[in-house]
C-alpha cells in the first residue's frame, strides 16, 4: 500500500447517564462545592449505573467508533483495552468486549498503565499494524473509578469518575497519521498512585477490606510535582525529535487529571498557542478514558481539520507518560 500510513480513522466515547454534581460529592467528603471547583476546575462527573461494569462502557464507546469508521467488528484485527479497573482479575476485559462486539477475527489483550494506558495501547497497535497497513485496530480506554473511591479521602474522591473512549486505527494517506510516539516509565515513583490490596502481595481478606486496602490511593502533591517536572520535557522531546516546534501544534489533547495542574503543564510545555481540549469540567478524571474521550469530542465537534497537528498526552500511575503526535487526515 504505497503512500499509506497508519492513523486514527474514527473515534467514539461513552459516559454513563448519572451526572453527579460537586454539591453531591462535597456532601459526602466534607468540603464545599466551591472548594472542589477551585482546586480541580471540575464541576460535575458521571458515575456508572449499578449494573454497568468497565466492559459495558467500553462496548458502547467501541460501537460508536466502529459506526463512524463504517466498519463491522469482524474487520478488526487487534482489539486492545486499556484499563486499571477491569471487570475481573481474569479474564481480560478485552475478551468480554470482543464477545459482545462479535470481533472474533481480532487478537485481544488488556494494557494497564493507569492514566497513560490509552497512548501506550495506541503505540502497541500502531506497531502491530505498521507492516500491514491494510489492517485495523480498535483501541479502547475505559475506567470505572467510582467503585474504588474512598469518600473519606477528599484528595481522590473529588477527582475521579467513569467513562470510556475508543479509536479505530487504519490506513490514511501519507503524510497524515501517527508521526511519532514516546513512552516514559518511572517505576521509582510507583508508590505515588496505588491500590494496595487485592493482588498477590496483599490478597483479599477480611482485614484488607476492613482497612480499605482496595480503595484507590494517591499522593496528590507528589503526583503534581512529578507531572510538572517530567511531562513538559517529555512533550518537548517528542516534538523536537519529529522536528516540530511547540508553536506548530494545533491541538493538545491531554489526560484530564486536574484543571489547575493541566494549565501549568500547558504553560511549561510552551503549548499556549494550541487549542487545549478539556472535558474534565463536566466528566472529571476518567483515568485511561480521558484522552480518547477528549479526542472524540474534539473530532465530533469538527474542531480537528485535515492537516492539523494533534498532540496526545497521557500521564499517571506507574509513574508513566505517553505522548503521541499525529497529523489529522481522512481515511485512505
Amino acid at each position: 500500500m504505497t503512500g499509506k500510513r497508519t492513523g486514527i480513522i474514527a473515534t467514539g466515547s461513552y459516559l454513563p447517564k448519572e451526572e453527579v454534581s460537586n454539591a453531591e460529592v462535597a456532601a459526602r467528603v466534607g468540603v464545599t462545592a466551591e472548594w472542589i471547583e477551585r482546586k480541580t476546575q471540575i464541576v460535575s462527573r458521571r458515575y456508572a449505573a449499578p449494573d454497568e461494569a468497565t466492559s459495558d462502557l467500553a462496548i458502547h464507546a467501541a460501537n460508536r467508533a466502529l459506526e463512524q469508521a463504517g466498519l463491522t467488528a469482524d474487520r478488526i484485527d487487534y482489539l486492545i483495552v486499556s484499563t486499571s479497573t477491569g471487570d475481573f482479575p481474569q479474564p481480560p476485559t478485552s475478551y468480554l468486549v470482543q464477545d459482545a462486539l462479535g470481533a472474533f477475527q481480532a487478537a485481544c489483550f488488556d494494557v494497564n498503565v493507569v492514566c497513560s494506558g490509552f497512548v501506550y495501547a495506541l503505540e502497541v497497535a500502531h506497531s502491530l499494524i505498521r507492516s500491514r497497513p491494510d489492517r485495523h485496530a480498535l483501541v479502547i480506554g475505559a475506567d470505572l473509578y467510582s467503585r474504588i473511591l474512598d469518600f473519606g479521602d477528599r484528595r481522590t474522591a473529588v477527582l475521579f469518575a467513569d467513562g470510556a473512549g475508543a479509536a479505530v486505527l487504519g490506513p490514511v494517506d501519507d503524510p497524515y497519521g501517527i508521526l511519532g510516539t514516546d513512552l516514559v516509565s518511572r517505576g521509582d515513583a510507583h508508590d505515588l498512585i496505588r491500590v494496595e490490596a487485592g493482588g498477590s502481595r496483599n490478597p483479599t481478606s477480611a482485614s484488607t477490606l476492613a482497612e480499605g486496602g482496595h480503595y484507590f490511593r494517591m499522593n496528590g502533591r507528589g503526583v503534581r510535582d512529578f507531572v510538572t517536572e517530567h511531562v513538559p520535557p517529555a512533550l518537548t522531546a517528542l516534538t523536537d525529535r519529529i522536528g516540530v516546534g511547540a508553536d506548530e501544534v494545533d491541538h493538545f489533547v491531554p489526560h484530564q487529571a486536574n484543571g489547575v495542574m493541566l494549565g501549568e503543564v500547558v504553560g511549561l510545555a510552551g503549548l499556549t498557542g494550541a487549542v487545549t481540549h478539556r472535558t474534565l469540567q463536566k466528566y472529571g478524571n476518567v483515568g485511561s478514558a480521558s484522552v480518547p474521550v477528549a479526542l472524540d469530542e474534539a473530532n465530533r465537534s469538527g474542531a480537528l481539520a485535515r492537516g492539523d497537528l494533534v498532540l496526545l498526552a497521557g500521564f499517571g500511575g506507574g509513574m508513566s507518560i505517553g505522548a503521541s503526535l499525529l497529523r489529522w487526515g481522512a481515511t485512505a
